[in-house]
């Protein structure tokens, strides 16, 4: 951003420690970096305001054509548009009562349509049950328990650990 070199930090840095002094030193570079950390706060700040406003001045662009369409759509329609009134009545055929009566008298004198043959429904066959029967598993054949002896089992003497006895005067053995 600066186009600064290492070696042009290191002679700053030099400077301030010379300048400031080893003890004062961390505490200026806290307060470079808290100035440092404002004006990027600062920048952000304006800089989303500065996106806010040319959002908003770009909405009121757009609102401004939508406007514009709807005015040119509302000038192109016909002022005198009326949508159909409907009638209380319903509409007359323009038929006579003449006219009727002899169409009425046509379809009467046309022939009964023929009646469609009965439809039977015969249920579907049902396996009977009891002739068919489920083939039976097969088990396999007890095994006869082994005949337990009379006498218990005796378990085995356990060995135990022979004690060392220490001498009582403390020498090892």
């Amino acid at each position: 951003m600066f186009d600064i070199a290492w070696s042009e930090l290191m002679l700053i840095g030099a400077v301030a420690l010379v300048v400031i002094g080893p003890k004062d030193l961390p505490k200026a570079m806290r307060t470079v970096g808290q100035v440092v950390g404002k004006v990027r706060r600062m920048a952000s700040e304006f800089q989303g305001q500065f996106n806010d406003a040319m959002r908003e001045a770009e909405l009121h662009d757009l609102k401004k054509q939508v406007e514009d369409v709807g005015g040119s759509v509302s000038s192109a329609m016909n002022s005198d548009y009326k949508p159909i009134d409907m009638p209380n009545e319903p509409a007359s055929t323009g038929l006579d009562d003449a006219q009727i009566k002899e169409a009425e008298a046509k379809l009467a004198a046309l022939p009964a349509p023929e009646p469609l043959p009965p439809v039977e429904i015969t249920p579907a066959p049902i396996a009977d049950a009891a002739t068919e029967e489920k083939p039976k598993r097969k088990r396999a054949p007890k095994a006869e328990p082994e005949v337990v002896a009379a006498e218990p089992a005796k378990a085995a003497p356990r060995k135990r650990k022979a004690r060392v006895s220490e001498p009582e005067d403390g020498s090892a053995a």
